[in-house]
């Protein structure tokens, strides 16, 4: 498959890539500006030349999309003196990010709110996966970057997703959102943890959690009820835009962390500091 054809395929996936292009030559070396290569986590497509060389451009590349960098990269490679190829010449190599989601995206529940935020989520640098007990409640067409799972044993899907996630927690029943809670809180290294319901269900669920031994500054990650409390109404639709709000807010304050080189206070989640104190509990 050709780079530009593997390109348009990992879009339709929703698969992250980095496409790495020479862009200077000096002297001798495998192969001419503008050759390019496609990265992703276990494949490459075409090739910049073989040897020591590709095999640095694709180490580099795959630790690009291991840290989900947004950044494009310049690298400058002496052939001969830090490679030990015997072309001797040097290049300049250009890595650029494409696909890379802001957010991995778990969404418990496929009701009617379920069904109006996942299409607005799928729209969005996401990658989502949409988890429900019951197959009927899905719609018929899936959005093509959302992976649909249906499991009984739904709190299972919670250990599936990586490091930094974001949940969003929406199901039928209240008990299965206290268990799915204590899952996600247990695991403690999400990004965002959202629970639909009001303040009465999040003081009944924190007076259950504390009786499971989870502490007050955890507990305080937990978005609920979750949405931007500038987006008013009750319908799903209305709903589903003021989570997929929150969850805006929350990664491009990340994102924007990540590049300032700033941390979050422990206990502190970064769209909790962009919200008005009155929806900080």
């Amino acid at each position: 498959m050709s780079w530009i054809s593997a390109l348009a395929d990992l879009q339709d996936k929703g698969e992250a890539c980095v496409l790495v292009t020479i862009i200077e030559e000096r002297g001798s070396t495998p192969r001419n500006a503008g050759s390019k290569m496609v990265v992703t986590a276990e494949r490459i497509f075409e090739t910049i030349g073989g040897g020591h060389l590709e095999y640095k451009a694709m180490q580099m590349a795959r630790e690009m999309l291991e840290s989900r960098s947004q950044d494009t990269r310049l690298e400058r490679f002496s052939l001969g003196a830090s490679l030990g190829q015997c072309c001797g010449g040097a290049t300049v190599l250009l890595f650029e990010p494409m696909g890379q989601p802001q957010a991995q995206i778990a969404v418990f529940g496929a009701g009617h709110v379920g069904r109006a935020l996942v299409p607005l989520l799928a729209s969005l640098p996401c990658k989502v996966r949409w988890i429900d007990s019951r197959e009927n409640e899905f719609p018929e067409q899936i959005p093509a970057n959302v992976q649909k799972i249906v499991n009984d044993e739904v709190v299972d899907e919670v250990e599936n997703m990586p490091p930094g996630s974001y949940y969003i927690v929406m199901t039928h029943n209240h008990q299965l959102d206290l268990e799915l809670t204590a899952a996600i809180l247990q695991r403690g290294d999400f990004a965002y943890y959202g629970l639909i319901g009001s303040r009465t269900k999040r003081v009944k669920f924190e007076h259950r959690l504390r009786e499971r031994g989870f502490e007050e500054p955890l507990m305080a990650r937990m978005r609920c009820p979750m949405g931007l409390p500038e987006v008013k109404g009750k319908l799903p639709v209305e709903i589903a835009v003021s989570i997929a709000g929150e969850v805006i807010a929350t990664y491009n304050a990340l994102f924007g962390e990540k590049t300032a080189g700033q941390k979050v206070k422990k206990g502190e989640s970064s769209v909790a500091r962009l919200l008005p104190a009155s929806r900080r509990s």
